[in-house]
């Protein structure tokens, strides 16, 4: 896959605030790419840098193969569709969707052709003669894309484009967006802090954090395989434990937790002070008289259910460790023959030594 968009040594300031901090990084031809990340981070300001809504103070981007750095926002082979669609009320969705194309005077046979052709990939062919006002959020938001999409660009860029839109509906446009890139094979540039959006759409998703790319990777490498702990404890739901490696040795290190020596497949390369990451989902829970004997693994300590919170698929259940004042949360499916402890059950917890990652302080 050749890049169709290089971003290169990119750094904005505004005052001494340093909103993108010298980034670097390549997104592929026809790649749905996500820039994730908590308000503030630096992603939107990088879109809007694609766009040509703002200038870098250092660094270049190229658009398929072209230096677009100080090229205008209307010369540019991109589209953006915002947050506010800012669909004209007045008008209909045919006539919303044509209005690029009717200010580049093309001839009239060719938008009828290439509006009638978006709205049909979009799911809106049968709306074209309504008016915004008629349609519900999420058909609004297929007009805004539907607009963006007629002119062709060469990359789309995307501003938090479902932020607006409820949980459910939010859900069911993630599909939509993604089979729609599909079948265009546009490269989709998309913002968001939803990580959830992130994971389910992505070809590949660049976490932000600071003005600086955290990590570039798969949804799966991002959730199985962090590189740093803001990422371990921005994606997904982590319990972030403070633990001291005690020693390294071939292919694992030793980490004390309130007085329990752990095993950990990877981590530090030197003794001291860390931080060992484990999912919810990934520690096993067991009631503590069920543990007859002690079973060989990395991790097996006691405590006592503090909270459990019903999640309807899944419960959580925060446990207080007896030997010290850290709680580890457990999250496991709800379903039939599954056992559920009730506040103040003794149990045991364990994870498998590849489960859990460290970081250095």
């Amino acid at each position: 896959m050749s890049d169709m968009v290089e971003i290169i040594g990119v750094t904005k300031r505004f005052g001494a605030n340093r909103a993108v901090d010298d980034i670097s990084f390549g997104i592929g031809s026809g790649e749905f790419f996500s820039l994730l990340g908590p308000s503030g981070c630096g992603k939107s300001t990088t879109l809007r840098m694609l766009s040509g809504f703002e200038q870098p103070d250092a660094g270049s981007i190229r658009i398929a193969g072209q230096d677009m750095t100080s090229v205008p926002p209307y010369q540019r082979p991109t589209n953006i569709v915002f947050q506010r669609w800012a669909l004209f009320p007045h008008m209909t969705v045919a006539a919303n969707v044509a209005f690029g194309l009717e200010a580049e005077r093309r001839p009239a046979a060719e938008i009828r052709q290439r509006v009638g052709e978006v709205l049909e990939l979009v799911g809106l062919g049968r709306f074209a003669e309504r008016k915004p006002g008629q349609l519900s959020g999420g058909q609004m938001q297929r007009v805004a894309l539907a607009r963006a999409l007629v002119k062709r660009p060469k990359v789309l860029l995307l501003d938090e484009p479902l932020s607006a839109l409820d949980l459910k509906l939010r859900h069911q446009m993630q599909i939509e967006l993604k089979r729609i890139q599909q079948d265009v094979g546009t490269t989709f540039i998309f913002v968001t802090h939803d990580q959830g959006e992130a994971l389910a759409m992505s070809d590949r998703v660049a976490v932000m954090n600071g003005g600086r790319v955290e990590q570039i990777a798969s949804p799966q490498e991002l959730y199985d395989a962090p590189s740093t702990s803001f990422v371990a404890n921005f994606i997904g739901h982590s319990n972030m434990l403070p633990v001291t490696v005690e020693r390294v040795e071939a292919g694992h290190a030793v980490a004390r937790l309130e007085g329990a020596a752990l095993r950990i497949a990877a981590g530090p390369t030197k003794p001291g002070p860390a931080t060992l990451v484990i999912r919810f989902e990934r520690v096993r829970i067991e009631a503590a008289a069920a543990v007859t004997s002690p079973q060989p693994g990395p991790a097996k300590l006691t405590g006592t259910v503090r909270q459990m919170i019903f999640g309807g698929s899944t419960v959580q259940y925060v446990v207080g460790l007896d030997a010290g004042s850290l709680d580890i949360t457990a999250e496991h499916p709800h379903a039939p023959g599954v056992p559920v402890f009730e506040k103040g059950t003794a149990v045991a917890l364990s994870w498998r030594e590849n489960d859990a990652r460290l970081f250095a302080h």
